[in-house]
């Protein structure tokens, strides 16, 4: 019965990421045959600034966006976990951006992003006078300010936690209720209630959507990057790894370099899947979990 699976795996997925793997100690554009090169492509990765600059902004669009997700996919869950009037709208409406293909989802935003006519900035406008906001600034430049820019990118894939509300409200179902019984006949207040029973039942989940977030952040901002800022402004403001890999595999066809780039991206990840779960472990032993 897992016979299907396994062929797809190992067709579609492992068999491709041996050969990129190891096309990334090779010098290819596609067109010649492969020529060997050794360390060559991965050393010429260290003095490349473009990458640098990549590796940086995907570093730091991980470390921003993966916790504003869970933070917020976690208040969600745990607002809208019981059954009330409006709550199936509310739910249907934190999953639907998920649901929305990437390119049309990317084009939406780049209206919304319009720094003259985009609704953002129009409501950012209210109160204000001469084009500036209420406090006297001018509207955030989502498309050629480069902070602004990267602020663009992690706020799109915040909107997109859909997946990850749906685990953690099912998750939160799930939790018996005779704990809560028991935290109310001693009086705990809410936070003490989340603090010491919440959060440490749902601290696997937690931490297996961490992981899964950490893996797909790599990946997230490839769209965003390509149909809305295009890597700008410049310079190279919004060039994620995954925009970099593209870019160079497939506009400069410079394969090898791209696949060992792509050796780089999967060295990170399994980085950040060791540390998280060197800290899960730690935080489930605290726990005694």
């Amino acid at each position: 019965m897992l016979a299907p699976y396994l062929v797809g795996l190992v067709g579609l997925v492992l068999l491709p990421a041996a050969v990129t793997l190891a096309l990334a100690f090779t010098e290819y554009d596609l067109v010649n045959a492969p020529s060997w090169v050794g360390l060559d492509n991965l050393v010429a990765l260290v003095d490349d600034p473009v990458f640098r600059v990549s590796l940086t902004n995907s570093l730091v669009f991980a470390l921003v966006a993966v916790p504003l997700r869970l933070l917020l996919a976690l208040g969600l869950a745990l607002l809208l976990h019981r059954r009330a009037f409006g709550v199936g709208t509310a739910r249907a409406a934190a999953v639907l951006p998920t649901a929305v293909p990437e390119i049309a989802y990317g084009l939406l935003w780049l209206w919304l992003f319009n720094p003259l006519y985009g609704p953002i900035n129009q409501l950012l406008r209210v109160g204000g006078e001469n084009g500036l906001t209420a406090l006297g600034r001018t509207p955030p430049q989502w498309l050629t300010d480069p902070t602004d820019a990267r602020a663009a990118i992690i706020l799109m894939s915040v909107f997109t936690m859909g997946e990850t509300f749906v685990v953690l409200l099912a998750a939160r179902r799930a939790l018996p209720r005779d704990v809560y019984e028991m935290a109310a006949l001693e009086d705990a207040t809410g936070w003490d209630v989340f603090r010491r029973v919440t959060l440490p039942l749902m601290a696997p989940v937690l931490a297996l959507l961490a992981v899964r977030d950490a893996i797909a952040s790599l990946h997230f901002s490839f769209v965003p990057a390509y149909v809305v800022t295009d890597g700008g402004p410049p310079p190279y403001a919004t060039t994620y790894l995954s925009l970099f890999i593209y870019r160079t595999g497939f506009e400069y066809l410079r394969y090898g370099y791209a696949a060992a780039a792509t050796l780089v991206m999967i060295l990170l990840t399994v980085a950040a899947v060791v540390v998280q779960w060197r800290l899960v472990r730690r935080y489930r032993g605290f726990y005694g979990l």
